[in-house]
């Protein structure tokens, strides 16, 4: 294997694949099997891909679409709901290391949405923000850079965590069509770790990545300044972590029945010590700023404790023994 792209396999990746890993080892065989919670999820996948891409369509409208309703919205905006569906719906029928498969995914993905579907670009192209923020490499150079980075996917020893990460950011640099490169490369990640285990087909991932969205740009930018996408390995796997404890908690939460706030927080942070203070907020139904209020009180009452640095930290819950 001659092509190899440019990363380092930092602290912080190895910790995080190590949480991933031990998060999935949670994961029970219920949950596994869920096909409503694979449903519902699938949908925010299908949001969350396409908001990025501007698309105004909310969950209720897509699960309409997804259940055959007639909704009244932007014509454009609805195509592309019902060509990501159905992209999704076939997931386990591509493999990741063929490139004729990435032609099938793309001609569906851009059904009837553009008109050289399935095909690598002959023009070139560069990724605008209110400036130009990255200028892809010619088009005459795509077939190589792509053959190049699928037989390196193919014969990849790599953690698929980390693979599949550097796939995605070398897929969004070439950005080897038209159009449709941004929900492609985020489909192809997602596809790859579905191969290493189906249950990541049961994770938004997508849908986290469009919550940080700003720093999923700001981070593809960095690294196409450094050459290198150690950060964007790093920003991937905070962002599947994050899908993996945020599914996880809402379905254990689910089963516990809670007396008051503070304990909700207690017995979510027990479940998962990592939690972000958004995670929080989301599935509790409370601001961030009472978050950080009820937190401060848990840890002034000795109740609680953070461990380690402001991002790669962890909770203690301290218990009533403990104190």
């Amino acid at each position: 294997m001659s092509y190899k792209p440019p990363y380092t396999i930092s602290d912080k990746i190895l910790n995080l694949v190590v949480d991933i890993t031990m998060l999935l080892s949670k994961v029970d065989i219920a949950f596994k099997n869920n096909v409503l919670l694979r449903k519902k999820n699938q949908i925010k996948t299908v949001v969350g891909t396409l908001a990025i891409e501007g698309n105004n369509l909310d969950i209720k409208q897509v699960t309409e679409i997804l259940e055959g309703k007639k909704v009244v919205g932007n014509q454009k905006e609805i195509q592309e709901v019902k060509s990501a569906i159905n992209t999704y719906e076939n997931i386990e029928k591509f493999d990741p290391y063929k490139i004729d498969d990435l032609f099938k995914a793309h001609s569906l993905m851009m059904n009837l949405l553009l008109e050289n579907v399935g095909q690598f670009r002959d023009v070139k192209v560069a990724v605008k923000g209110d400036e130009i923020v990255h200028v892809a490499p010619p088009p005459l150079q795509v077939p190589k850079l792509m053959e190049e980075l699928f037989e390196w996917l193919k014969n990849s020893e790599l953690n698929p965590l980390i693979s599949s990460s550097v796939f995605h950011y070398e897929f969004e640099f070439i950005h080897p069509f038209v159009d449709g490169n941004g929900r492609i490369g985020r489909f192809w990640q997602s596809l790859i770790l579905s191969k290493y285990n189906p249950i990541f087909l049961s994770f938004p991932i997508e849908s986290i990545i469009k919550q940080r969205q700003d720093e999923y740009y700001k981070t593809l930018s960095t690294c196409d300044m450094e050459a290198n996408s150690t950060l964007f390995i790093e920003f991937m796997l905070e962002c599947i972590y994050e899908a993996i404890s945020s599914e996880i908690n809402s379905d254990k939460s689910s089963e516990i029945n809670f007396q008051g706030t503070d304990e909700k927080i207690l017995d979510f942070l027990k479940i998962n010590p990592k939690a972000t203070i958004k995670i929080l907020a989301s599935k509790l139904n409370l601001t961030t700023r009472a978050i950080e209020k009820q937190l401060a009180n848990l840890k002034k009452e000795n109740r609680l404790q953070r461990v380690g640095s402001p991002k790669k930290g962890e909770w203690v819950v301290n218990e009533k023994g403990d104190l």
